[in-house]
């Protein structure tokens, strides 16, 4: 089916070309043909430098070769609710129609069976979303590679910037635009998008950027960012489970690499990066019994102090 799409949309190509597009070999392709053809589909083949694979003009198949699972996938992949944020939902609505016309009769009904089941509620719970009354303009920027004009509200003021739109990013219900300024990417908070205007100019994209790798190494290097501070820690297996909970993926990824090996007791010590030690005394009282800092001397004291005053309130006071 990918092979049939393929030549839909490219015409005339050769099966090395294919091969390499599908990610197969050269044989597989040749064998595939020959199957296409003997199911009667109209592929010519042509030997000789002038010659490829093709289908004959104008002819158009249903979508046969489609499997239950796939109907599925599709049904996940095409998310309404974001697909309207990015003031695509008719067109989103549109396709999926196409689509459930195109299947076999057999699979139509399980067309319906995702939207009945799954829902996608990306925030979190207590988060309000931002404004995003900027997002379809933005998008439609980033779709066709124009050049924008954008006011951004910072910390402190609202800036200008012409920034060239590379990519949308979705994180955990907030939208970001990743954008380079100055020919370096940043990310902005759509949110914090006060005006846009299209220029009307375009940019070239940089063929070397990467949206999926860039945005996971901005992040990571935004967590490191705040890693400004150490702590030396005894943990309890239970404790080095829960850690990532507590003082996030990364931080933890980088204490446990500086882990020794656990005692007979199957405890740890390892030096933790922290935020700062006023962040920490308010993260590690959650780890329970299972943590003992060994340094500095003055979160230690802390934690000992909540822990005194806990079993305070705590203790049995008997009857009544």
């Amino acid at each position: 089916m990918a092979l049939i799409l393929h030549l839909q949309q490219v015409g005339d190509t050769t099966a090395a070309t294919l091969a390499d597009e599908l990610g197969v070999s050269v044989r597989t392709v040749y064998r595939d043909v020959s199957a296409l053809q003997e199911a009667g589909v109209p592929l010519w083949t042509e030997s000789g430098p002038g010659g490829g694979i093709r289908l004959v003009e104008g002819w158009t198949g249903r979508l046969g070769g489609i499997g239950v699972d796939e109907v599925d996938a599709l049904g996940l992949a095409a998310t309404p609710s974001v697909a309207a944020d990015l003031g695509l939902g008719t067109l989103v609505a549109a396709a999926q129609a196409k689509v459930v016309h195109a299947l076999p009769p057999e699979l139509r009904g399980r067309a319906s069976r995702v939207s009945e089941r799954f829902v996608l509620d990306a925030p979190g719970w207590f988060h309000r979303g931002d404004p995003i009354e900027h997002l379809p303009a933005v998008a439609e920027a980033v779709w066709n590679g124009e050049r924008l004009e954008i006011g951004y509200r910072r910390a402190d003021r609202t800036v200008s910037r012409r920034v060239d739109p590379l990519g949308l990013v979705l994180k955990g219900g907030t939208w970001y635009l990743v954008a380079a300024h100055r020919g370096r990417p940043r990310s902005y908070r759509i949110g914090r998008i006060t005006t846009v205007t299209v220029t009307g100019t375009r940019f070239e994209r940089p063929s070397e950027f990467d949206l999926e790798r860039w945005w996971a190494e901005s992040a990571e290097d935004f967590d490191l960012s705040l890693l400004r501070s150490t702590i030396r820690i005894r943990l309890s297996p239970e404790a080095v489970r829960r850690l990532p909970h507590v003082v996030g993926p990364t931080a933890t990824r980088m204490g446990l690499e500086s882990a020794g090996e656990p005692d007979s007791d199957g405890w740890q010590t390892l030096d933790l990066p922290v935020e700062s030690e006023e962040v920490a005394a308010g993260q590690l009282p959650s780890l329970g019994a299972g943590i003992e800092v060994l340094e500095p001397a003055t979160l230690r004291r802390h934690l000992a102090e909540v822990g005194s005053r806990l079993a305070e309130l705590n203790r049995d006071r008997g009857p009544g």
